[in-house]
Protein backbone atom coordinates (compact mmCIF):
# COMPACT_ATOMS: atom_id res chain seq x y z
CA UNK A 1 0.00 0.00 0.00
CA UNK A 2 1.10 3.21 -0.85
CA UNK A 3 1.98 5.84 1.99
CA UNK A 4 -0.53 9.04 1.50
CA UNK A 5 1.52 12.41 0.21
CA UNK A 6 0.39 15.39 -0.01
CA UNK A 7 3.50 16.66 -1.60
CA UNK A 8 2.47 14.59 -4.41
CA UNK A 9 -1.26 16.16 -4.52
CA UNK A 10 -2.00 18.68 -6.78
CA UNK A 11 -2.12 22.27 -4.90
CA UNK A 12 -5.48 22.96 -6.52
CA UNK A 13 -6.62 19.75 -4.91
CA UNK A 14 -5.42 20.39 -1.34
CA UNK A 15 -6.75 23.62 -1.42
CA UNK A 16 -10.52 22.33 -2.10
CA UNK A 17 -9.98 19.90 0.38
CA UNK A 18 -9.01 22.55 3.20
CA UNK A 19 -11.81 24.46 2.24
CA UNK A 20 -14.39 21.49 2.32
CA UNK A 21 -13.32 20.95 6.18
CA UNK A 22 -13.46 24.42 6.94
CA UNK A 23 -17.22 24.42 5.77
CA UNK A 24 -17.99 21.59 7.90
CA UNK A 25 -16.12 22.90 10.89
CA UNK A 26 -18.43 26.30 10.65
CA UNK A 27 -21.12 24.11 10.02
CA UNK A 28 -20.48 22.12 13.29
CA UNK A 29 -19.67 25.21 15.40
CA UNK A 30 -22.74 26.94 14.50
CA UNK A 31 -25.40 23.92 15.71
CA UNK A 32 -23.51 23.62 18.49
CA UNK A 33 -23.98 27.40 19.31
CA UNK A 34 -27.46 27.34 18.87
CA UNK A 35 -28.27 24.52 20.65
CA UNK A 36 -26.33 26.27 23.68
CA UNK A 37 -28.28 29.54 23.15
CA UNK A 38 -31.11 27.58 23.18
CA UNK A 39 -30.34 26.07 26.31
CA UNK A 40 -29.40 28.78 28.41
CA UNK A 41 -32.37 31.70 27.35
CA UNK A 42 -33.51 32.52 31.01
CA UNK A 43 -37.54 32.45 31.50
CA UNK A 44 -39.19 35.92 32.40
CA UNK A 45 -38.68 37.28 35.57
CA UNK A 46 -41.38 36.69 37.94
CA UNK A 47 -42.69 39.66 39.69
CA UNK A 48 -45.62 40.71 41.80
CA UNK A 49 -48.50 43.00 39.88
CA UNK A 50 -51.41 44.55 41.20
CA UNK A 51 -54.51 46.41 39.88
CA UNK A 52 -54.67 50.27 40.67
CA UNK A 53 -57.38 51.18 43.28
CA UNK A 54 -59.97 53.31 43.51
CA UNK A 55 -61.83 54.14 46.78
CA UNK A 56 -63.08 57.50 48.78
CA UNK A 57 -60.14 58.99 50.68
CA UNK A 58 -60.65 61.83 53.15
CA UNK A 59 -57.41 63.93 52.85
CA UNK A 60 -56.11 65.08 56.36
CA UNK A 61 -53.31 67.81 57.15
CA UNK A 62 -50.99 67.63 60.19
CA UNK A 63 -50.36 70.45 62.54
CA UNK A 64 -48.79 70.86 65.67
CA UNK A 65 -50.72 71.96 68.86
CA UNK A 66 -50.68 71.76 72.33
CA UNK A 67 -52.64 70.36 75.28
CA UNK A 68 -54.41 72.59 77.76
CA UNK A 69 -56.75 71.86 80.67
CA UNK A 70 -60.55 73.13 79.92
CA UNK A 71 -60.27 74.66 83.97
CA UNK A 72 -57.33 75.75 85.56
CA UNK A 73 -57.65 77.49 89.15
CA UNK A 74 -55.33 79.31 91.30
CA UNK A 75 -56.43 78.11 94.90
CA UNK A 76 -56.41 81.09 97.56
CA UNK A 77 -58.43 81.22 100.36
CA UNK A 78 -61.32 83.43 101.40
CA UNK A 79 -60.49 83.96 104.51
CA UNK A 80 -57.07 84.83 106.66
CA UNK A 81 -55.53 82.64 108.78
CA UNK A 82 -52.42 80.35 109.73
CA UNK A 83 -52.56 77.00 108.18
CA UNK A 84 -52.96 74.02 110.34
CA UNK A 85 -53.25 71.32 107.91
CA UNK A 86 -52.05 70.14 104.20
CA UNK A 87 -54.40 67.63 103.64
CA UNK A 88 -53.25 66.55 100.28
CA UNK A 89 -50.79 65.37 98.08
CA UNK A 90 -48.57 67.69 95.55
CA UNK A 91 -48.96 66.31 92.19
CA UNK A 92 -52.50 63.81 93.24
CA UNK A 93 -55.77 63.67 91.44
CA UNK A 94 -58.36 65.09 93.57
CA UNK A 95 -62.21 64.86 93.53
CA UNK A 96 -64.31 68.52 93.58
CA UNK A 97 -64.94 69.14 97.38
CA UNK A 98 -61.85 67.38 98.46
CA UNK A 99 -59.79 69.00 101.54
CA UNK A 100 -57.00 70.71 100.31
CA UNK A 101 -55.99 72.92 102.89
CA UNK A 102 -57.31 73.31 106.62
CA UNK A 103 -57.03 77.33 108.37
CA UNK A 104 -56.91 77.33 112.05
CA UNK A 105 -60.48 77.64 112.61
CA UNK A 106 -60.64 78.08 116.37
CA UNK A 107 -60.75 82.39 115.82
CA UNK A 108 -64.03 81.88 113.62
CA UNK A 109 -65.76 79.42 115.57
CA UNK A 110 -65.89 81.69 118.72
CA UNK A 111 -67.01 84.49 116.31
CA UNK A 112 -70.04 82.07 115.17
CA UNK A 113 -70.78 81.56 119.38
CA UNK A 114 -70.76 85.59 119.58
CA UNK A 115 -73.21 85.83 116.54
CA UNK A 116 -75.11 83.28 118.03
CA UNK A 117 -75.68 85.33 121.48
CA UNK A 118 -76.43 88.48 119.65
CA UNK A 119 -79.38 86.98 117.48
CA UNK A 120 -80.74 85.33 120.53
CA UNK A 121 -80.62 88.73 122.34
CA UNK A 122 -82.02 90.32 118.99
CA UNK A 123 -84.91 87.44 119.37
CA UNK A 124 -85.54 88.19 123.14
CA UNK A 125 -86.05 92.07 122.23
CA UNK A 126 -88.11 91.67 119.58
CA UNK A 127 -90.39 89.33 121.15
CA UNK A 128 -91.03 91.82 123.77
CA UNK A 129 -91.03 94.95 121.46
CA UNK A 130 -94.26 93.04 119.93
CA UNK A 131 -95.60 92.44 123.11
CA UNK A 132 -95.63 96.08 123.89
CA UNK A 133 -97.40 96.99 120.46
CA UNK A 134 -100.08 94.58 120.73
CA UNK A 135 -100.78 95.56 124.38
CA UNK A 136 -100.39 99.53 122.69
CA UNK A 137 -102.99 98.36 120.15
CA UNK A 138 -105.22 97.41 122.77
CA UNK A 139 -104.96 100.21 124.84
CA UNK A 140 -104.95 103.01 122.27
CA UNK A 141 -108.69 101.24 121.34
CA UNK A 142 -109.69 102.26 124.78
CA UNK A 143 -107.66 105.89 124.98
CA UNK A 144 -105.95 104.85 127.73
CA UNK A 145 -102.65 105.75 125.93
CA UNK A 146 -101.96 108.40 123.38
CA UNK A 147 -101.84 107.87 119.80
CA UNK A 148 -97.92 108.78 120.10
CA UNK A 149 -97.12 106.57 122.68
CA UNK A 150 -99.18 103.67 120.54
CA UNK A 151 -96.99 104.27 117.38
CA UNK A 152 -93.64 104.85 119.37
CA UNK A 153 -94.40 101.13 120.33
CA UNK A 154 -95.02 99.85 116.77
CA UNK A 155 -91.65 101.58 115.64
CA UNK A 156 -90.08 99.70 118.14
CA UNK A 157 -91.30 96.48 116.86
CA UNK A 158 -90.22 96.89 113.18
CA UNK A 159 -86.81 97.82 114.48
CA UNK A 160 -86.56 94.68 116.95
CA UNK A 161 -87.68 92.73 113.82
CA UNK A 162 -84.82 94.16 112.13
CA UNK A 163 -82.23 94.07 114.60
CA UNK A 164 -83.53 90.44 114.46
CA UNK A 165 -82.54 89.84 111.32
CA UNK A 166 -79.11 91.55 111.63
CA UNK A 167 -78.46 89.13 113.81
CA UNK A 168 -79.25 86.59 111.57
CA UNK A 169 -76.80 87.61 108.48
CA UNK A 170 -74.16 88.12 110.94
CA UNK A 171 -74.69 84.75 112.47
CA UNK A 172 -74.61 83.19 108.83
CA UNK A 173 -71.63 85.25 107.68
CA UNK A 174 -69.66 83.95 110.78
CA UNK A 175 -70.79 80.59 109.90
CA UNK A 176 -69.71 80.68 106.18
CA UNK A 177 -66.02 82.04 107.44
CA UNK A 178 -66.28 79.25 109.87
CA UNK A 179 -67.13 77.06 106.30
CA UNK A 180 -64.28 78.92 104.42
CA UNK A 181 -61.76 78.14 106.69
CA UNK A 182 -61.51 74.22 105.19
CA UNK A 183 -60.23 75.16 101.63
CA UNK A 184 -61.76 72.63 99.51
CA UNK A 185 -60.87 71.89 95.75
CA UNK A 186 -63.33 73.98 93.21
CA UNK A 187 -63.23 71.41 90.30
CA UNK A 188 -61.56 67.46 89.98
CA UNK A 189 -57.94 67.52 88.70
CA UNK A 190 -54.28 67.14 89.58
CA UNK A 191 -52.89 69.12 91.95
CA UNK A 192 -49.82 71.40 92.03
CA UNK A 193 -47.07 72.45 94.68
CA UNK A 194 -48.16 74.05 97.73
CA UNK A 195 -47.34 77.49 97.80
CA UNK A 196 -48.28 77.82 101.37
CA UNK A 197 -47.34 75.17 104.09
CA UNK A 198 -48.57 74.99 107.32
CA UNK A 199 -47.94 77.27 110.00
CA UNK A 200 -47.67 80.02 107.93
CA UNK A 201 -49.92 82.50 107.14
CA UNK A 202 -52.56 82.87 103.93
CA UNK A 203 -54.63 86.60 103.29
CA UNK A 204 -57.75 86.23 102.32
CA UNK A 205 -58.17 86.25 98.35
CA UNK A 206 -54.56 87.02 97.66
CA UNK A 207 -52.67 84.21 99.08
CA UNK A 208 -51.85 81.53 96.45
CA UNK A 209 -52.03 78.52 97.93
CA UNK A 210 -51.99 75.64 95.07
CA UNK A 211 -53.00 75.46 91.09
CA UNK A 212 -55.02 72.75 90.57
CA UNK A 213 -55.93 71.85 86.97
CA UNK A 214 -58.82 69.63 85.23
CA UNK A 215 -57.30 66.24 83.51
CA UNK A 216 -60.32 64.75 81.88
CA UNK A 217 -60.71 66.12 79.25
CA UNK A 218 -57.88 68.00 77.97
CA UNK A 219 -57.85 70.30 75.05
CA UNK A 220 -55.91 70.40 71.82
CA UNK A 221 -55.35 74.33 70.68
CA UNK A 222 -53.88 74.30 66.77
CA UNK A 223 -53.75 76.24 64.29
CA UNK A 224 -54.08 76.49 60.51
CA UNK A 225 -53.24 78.21 57.30
CA UNK A 226 -56.29 79.83 55.13
CA UNK A 227 -56.49 77.62 52.92
CA UNK A 228 -56.22 74.39 54.98
CA UNK A 229 -58.88 75.92 56.76
CA UNK A 230 -61.31 76.81 54.19
CA UNK A 231 -60.97 73.47 53.41
CA UNK A 232 -61.76 72.11 57.13
CA UNK A 233 -64.98 74.96 57.20
CA UNK A 234 -66.27 73.27 53.92
CA UNK A 235 -66.58 69.75 55.81
CA UNK A 236 -68.33 71.24 58.71
CA UNK A 237 -70.86 72.96 56.61
CA UNK A 238 -71.59 69.97 55.29
CA UNK A 239 -72.45 68.46 58.81
CA UNK A 240 -70.01 66.11 58.61
CA UNK A 241 -68.58 64.56 62.20
CA UNK A 242 -65.21 66.29 62.55
CA UNK A 243 -62.69 63.31 64.33
CA UNK A 244 -59.24 64.15 65.03
CA UNK A 245 -56.42 61.80 65.47
CA UNK A 246 -53.53 63.21 67.99
CA UNK A 247 -50.55 62.06 68.57
CA UNK A 248 -48.37 63.35 71.65
CA UNK A 249 -44.37 63.97 72.03
CA UNK A 250 -42.77 60.18 72.33
CA UNK A 251 -45.55 58.70 70.41
CA UNK A 252 -45.33 57.22 66.99
CA UNK A 253 -48.07 57.98 64.68
CA UNK A 254 -51.33 58.93 65.91
CA UNK A 255 -52.78 56.75 68.41
CA UNK A 256 -55.29 59.06 70.02
CA UNK A 257 -58.50 59.96 68.94
CA UNK A 258 -60.48 63.31 69.70
CA UNK A 259 -63.19 65.64 68.89
CA UNK A 260 -63.28 69.09 67.25
CA UNK A 261 -65.52 71.48 69.42
CA UNK A 262 -64.90 74.71 68.87
CA UNK A 263 -63.25 77.15 65.53
CA UNK A 264 -62.77 80.97 66.28
CA UNK A 265 -64.67 83.24 64.74
CA UNK A 266 -61.85 85.02 62.74
CA UNK A 267 -58.55 84.18 61.23
CA UNK A 268 -55.26 86.01 62.78
CA UNK A 269 -54.51 88.79 60.64
CA UNK A 270 -50.83 88.70 62.00
CA UNK A 271 -50.21 85.25 61.19
CA UNK A 272 -52.74 84.27 58.80
CA UNK A 273 -54.00 81.00 60.83
CA UNK A 274 -57.53 80.30 62.43
CA UNK A 275 -57.26 78.77 65.42
CA UNK A 276 -59.18 75.30 66.78
CA UNK A 277 -59.87 73.16 69.43
CA UNK A 278 -60.04 69.27 70.08
CA UNK A 279 -61.59 67.46 72.93
CA UNK A 280 -59.15 64.76 73.91
CA UNK A 281 -60.04 62.13 76.64
CA UNK A 282 -57.58 61.71 79.12
CA UNK A 283 -59.52 59.26 81.86
CA UNK A 284 -56.06 57.65 83.32
CA UNK A 285 -54.69 61.34 83.62
CA UNK A 286 -51.48 60.22 82.10
CA UNK A 287 -51.87 63.71 79.63
CA UNK A 288 -50.40 67.04 80.83
CA UNK A 289 -51.34 70.23 80.17
CA UNK A 290 -48.49 72.16 77.95
CA UNK A 291 -47.68 69.05 76.31
CA UNK A 292 -47.08 69.30 72.48
CA UNK A 293 -49.43 67.32 70.10
CA UNK A 294 -49.80 66.72 66.45
CA UNK A 295 -53.02 66.72 65.19
CA UNK A 296 -54.60 64.90 62.15
CA UNK A 297 -57.55 66.67 60.72
CA UNK A 298 -59.75 66.37 57.26
CA UNK A 299 -59.79 68.61 55.04
CA UNK A 300 -61.18 67.54 52.09
CA UNK A 301 -63.16 64.10 50.54
CA UNK A 302 -62.21 62.54 47.31
CA UNK A 303 -65.16 60.20 46.29
CA UNK A 304 -62.69 58.33 43.55
CA UNK A 305 -58.85 58.37 44.13
CA UNK A 306 -56.33 56.21 42.32
CA UNK A 307 -53.88 54.63 44.82
CA UNK A 308 -51.17 52.39 44.32
CA UNK A 309 -48.38 50.77 46.31
CA UNK A 310 -45.63 53.20 48.02
CA UNK A 311 -43.13 50.17 46.61
CA UNK A 312 -44.12 50.20 43.55
CA UNK A 313 -42.77 53.99 42.73
CA UNK A 314 -39.15 54.56 41.96
CA UNK A 315 -37.07 57.86 41.82
CA UNK A 316 -35.30 58.90 38.85
CA UNK A 317 -33.39 62.18 40.19
CA UNK A 318 -36.92 64.61 40.57
CA UNK A 319 -39.11 62.48 38.57
CA UNK A 320 -41.59 59.69 39.96
CA UNK A 321 -42.48 56.72 38.02
CA UNK A 322 -43.75 53.15 38.36
CA UNK A 323 -43.50 50.13 35.50
CA UNK A 324 -46.91 49.43 34.29
CA UNK A 325 -47.62 45.94 32.84
CA UNK A 326 -49.72 45.23 29.84
CA UNK A 327 -51.59 43.04 28.02
CA UNK A 328 -48.69 41.20 26.57
CA UNK A 329 -46.76 40.68 29.76
CA UNK A 330 -44.43 43.11 28.84
CA UNK A 331 -42.89 46.40 30.80
CA UNK A 332 -43.60 49.98 30.15
CA UNK A 333 -42.36 53.08 32.67
CA UNK A 334 -44.81 55.05 33.52
CA UNK A 335 -44.17 58.81 34.89
CA UNK A 336 -46.52 59.72 37.87
CA UNK A 337 -47.66 62.74 40.38
CA UNK A 338 -47.94 61.84 43.70
CA UNK A 339 -50.21 62.93 46.16
CA UNK A 340 -50.49 62.56 49.94
CA UNK A 341 -49.52 59.19 51.48
CA UNK A 342 -52.46 56.45 52.33
CA UNK A 343 -50.60 54.08 55.18
CA UNK A 344 -49.02 52.07 53.07
CA UNK A 345 -50.62 53.25 49.33
CA UNK A 346 -50.13 56.74 47.82
CA UNK A 347 -52.38 58.54 45.80
CA UNK A 348 -51.56 58.87 42.36
CA UNK A 349 -52.73 62.68 40.87
CA UNK A 350 -51.92 61.91 37.03
CA UNK A 351 -50.29 58.89 35.06
CA UNK A 352 -52.38 55.62 35.77
CA UNK A 353 -55.71 54.81 34.90
CA UNK A 354 -58.28 52.49 37.27
CA UNK A 355 -57.45 48.86 36.66
CA UNK A 356 -54.13 49.24 34.95
CA UNK A 357 -51.74 46.88 36.68
CA UNK A 358 -48.28 48.17 38.52
CA UNK A 359 -45.54 46.38 39.22
CA UNK A 360 -45.46 46.25 43.22
CA UNK A 361 -42.70 43.52 44.32
CA UNK A 362 -39.84 42.94 42.10
CA UNK A 363 -38.85 46.24 40.41
CA UNK A 364 -35.25 45.29 40.35
CA UNK A 365 -35.66 42.47 37.44
CA UNK A 366 -36.45 45.28 34.97
CA UNK A 367 -33.63 46.42 33.51
CA UNK A 368 -35.06 47.75 30.19
CA UNK A 369 -38.61 49.10 28.88
CA UNK A 370 -40.44 46.20 26.82
CA UNK A 371 -39.17 42.94 28.80
CA UNK A 372 -41.36 40.54 29.13
CA UNK A 373 -42.59 39.51 32.78
CA UNK A 374 -44.28 36.72 34.80
CA UNK A 375 -46.87 38.38 36.41
CA UNK A 376 -47.66 37.43 39.82
CA UNK A 377 -51.19 38.86 40.95
CA UNK A 378 -51.40 40.35 44.98
CA UNK A 379 -53.86 42.38 46.31
CA UNK A 380 -52.54 46.26 46.58
CA UNK A 381 -53.41 46.55 50.16
CA UNK A 382 -54.47 43.70 52.67
CA UNK A 383 -57.94 42.64 52.85
CA UNK A 384 -60.08 43.97 55.54
CA UNK A 385 -58.51 47.62 55.60
CA UNK A 386 -61.61 50.38 55.43
CA UNK A 387 -61.79 53.25 53.20
CA UNK A 388 -58.44 55.05 53.39
CA UNK A 389 -57.08 58.36 55.63
CA UNK A 390 -54.61 60.32 53.63
CA UNK A 391 -51.82 62.46 55.03
CA UNK A 392 -49.44 64.95 53.24
CA UNK A 393 -46.81 63.07 51.34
Amino acid sequence: MKRFDQKRMPRSGRIHGLGVMLVIALLAGCDAHGEADSASAPPPPEVDVAAVLVEPVTLRETFTGRVAAPQTVQVRPRVSGYIDEVAFEEGELVEAGDLLFRIDPRPYEARVQAAKASLAQARSQRQLAEVEAERARTLVGRQAISQEQHDQRQAAALNARAQEAEAEAALTSAELELQYTRVTAPVAGRTGRAMVTKGNLASADQSVLTTLVSVDPLYVYFDSNDAEALGAQTLLARGETMTLHIGLTGEMGFPHQGQLDFVDNQINADTGTLRYRAVLPNPDGAFRPGQFARVEMPVANLSEAMLINRKAVLANQDRRFVYVVGDDDTVTPRQVELGRVVEELVVIRDGLKAGERVIVNGTQKVFAPGMPVTPNPIAMREAGVGNAVATRS
